[in-house]
């Protein structure tokens, strides 16, 4: 009997048939009941929307939880470990997409390309004489954070657009950050008053959710601009509507939201000053089929008795529920 492996939401193709060549049987259920059904005889699942302590309690047989992207938060990592399944996830996979999409919102906000695509299907040619736009060319970029997509940012405002960057980051020591070529700044507070542009690249764990708050956004320039292409939570969004609205920053430029989908009945999507995507700054072609091969990687390793890296709590692996051996004819490069 061939193993089966579950995947909860679309991933590039590459991964059922890495998958279905090293034999495994691939479910992708279509809708929740489905997924409830399927993941009963599941011995390992690849997750891109988490998975909850109810649905790990359905999978006797659960063997492995692959998270297709850098984090686990929605995945209760808890209840995993103490049935002794091993989370893993895929760090910097899509790194050089979430650097790219941040870039982006950067500019993007900064010219109000939202705005000015707006007014010109509307054939408002006047809003090029009466909207504020911005130069980012030797601006002050703030990186709160300094893991693979905060590195790969600073390098290209740095060297693309010639940008002051400044980092706050608990875990960066000084000569990491002196070898990036960047300010270490000595507190958020002193990034916040300093920077034009505030990019977020942090975990969303319970000391950093809503980390950008009233107060905080409060210390930022006028002319400041927010992007934040990591976790949703790490921003108040109500707070920061209300700062947007005031005027009190220059604009915001947001891929991931505290409840997804984002609702779009509420005060910050009517915004002008605002540029939304639908968390898609990881999902190139590229950066998708790499982030794919990786999470079957690890469950083929996982099946095959090897402890996958990028476990989120490696003791679990020894203290596994069952020390599932299938063998595989292939080796994902």
């Amino acid at each position: 009997m061939s193993a089966v492996c579950l995947i909860n939401h679309p991933i590039h193709p590459i991964g059922a048939e890495l998958l279905q060549a090293a034999g495994f049987t691939v479910r992708q259920p279509k809708n929740p009941q489905a997924l409830r059904e399927e993941i009963v005889e599941a011995d390992a699942a690849i997750v891109r929307d988490g998975l909850t302590a109810e649905l790990m309690d359905l999978a006797p047989r659960l063997a492995i939880i692959v998270n297709h992207g850098s984090g686990s938060d929605r995945i209760d990592v808890a209840h995993a470990s103490r049935l002794g399944i091993p989370v893993t996830c895929t760090p910097g996979s899509n790194s050089q997409a979430v650097a790219e999409h941040a870039l982006m919102l950067m500019l993007a906000t900064a010219r109000q390309s939202s705005a000015a695509d707006r007014a010109t299907r509307a054939g408002d040619w006047a809003f090029k004489f009466s909207q504020p736009l911005l130069s980012l060319s030797g601006a002050t970029l703030g990186i709160v954070g300094f893991g693979h997509s905060g590195k790969l940012l600073a390098a290209m405002a740095a060297g693309g657009l010639g940008m002051r960057v400044m980092v706050w980051s608990p875990r960066a020591d000084k000569a990491e950050l002196a070898a990036a070529g960047v300010i270490a700044a000595p507190s958020l507070e002193a990034l916040l008053e300093a920077a034009d542009v505030v990019s977020l690249h942090r975990p969303l764990r319970p000391d950093t959710r809503h980390m950008l708050d009233a107060a905080a956004l409060r210390r930022m320039k006028p002319t400041a601009i927010v992007v934040n292409t990591s976790r949703g939570g790490l921003i108040d969004q109500a707070a920061l509507a209300e700062a947007l609205r005031e005027g009190r920053i220059f604009g915001a430029g947001l891929d991931v939201f505290e409840t997804e989908p984002f609702p779009v009945d509420t005060e910050l999507a009517a915004l002008p000053n605002l540029v939304l995507t639908p968390h898609v700054a990881g999902s190139t072609q590229q950066a998708l089929q790499a982030t794919a091969t990786r999470c079957v990687r690890q469950v083929i390793a996982a099946l095959a008795g090897q402890a996958p890296p990028d476990m989120v709590r490696p003791e679990v692996w020894d203290a596994r529920r069952w020390p599932v051996v299938y063998s595989s004819p292939l080796l994902v490069p």
